[in-house]
């Protein structure tokens, strides 16, 4: 067998430059990086909040109970003190209006104001906490 050495050179030397035209990931730090963390932030912090059911907002609104953010903010407190607890579903008490609240899930269940307050029962709840 004939091997011709000018032919295995001329394949190394073609080798050799196309791999210097391979694309290569920079040594850059990408730009989205930044922005994939802010918005991976973003979501967690918006999942650590406080949500209302449909129902819970229906409630709100027949029953002309308007939440200040302050209040908002007290009962994500309380039901944090809740999960501390390993409460799962919870009866918040704050302002004269009560509140059932998923701990797990942070959601508003439902709203009740002072006025049909009297007379109800809560069920399904295994711990209470007053804001």
């Amino acid at each position: 067998m004939v091997v011709n050495n000018d032919f295995l050179n001329n394949i190394g030397r073609i080798n050799r430059n196309n791999q210097s035209q391979v694309n290569r990931p920079s040594k850059e730090s990408p730009k989205t990086g930044n922005d994939f963390s802010s918005v991976l932030n973003g979501k967690i912090n918006e999942n650590n909040g406080l949500k209302f059911s449909k129902h819970a907002e229906l409630r709100l609104q027949s029953r002309n109970i308007n939440l200040t953010e302050a209040q908002k903010q007290k009962i994500n407190e309380a039901v944090c003190k809740a999960e501390g607890k390993g409460v799962k579903d919870s009866l918040v008490i704050m302002d004269d209006v009560a509140f059932v609240v998923n701990v797990k899930s942070k959601t508003v269940i439902t709203a009740v104001n002072n006025n049909e307050l009297k007379e109800n029962v809560f069920t399904n709840i295994d711990g209470a906490v007053f804001a």
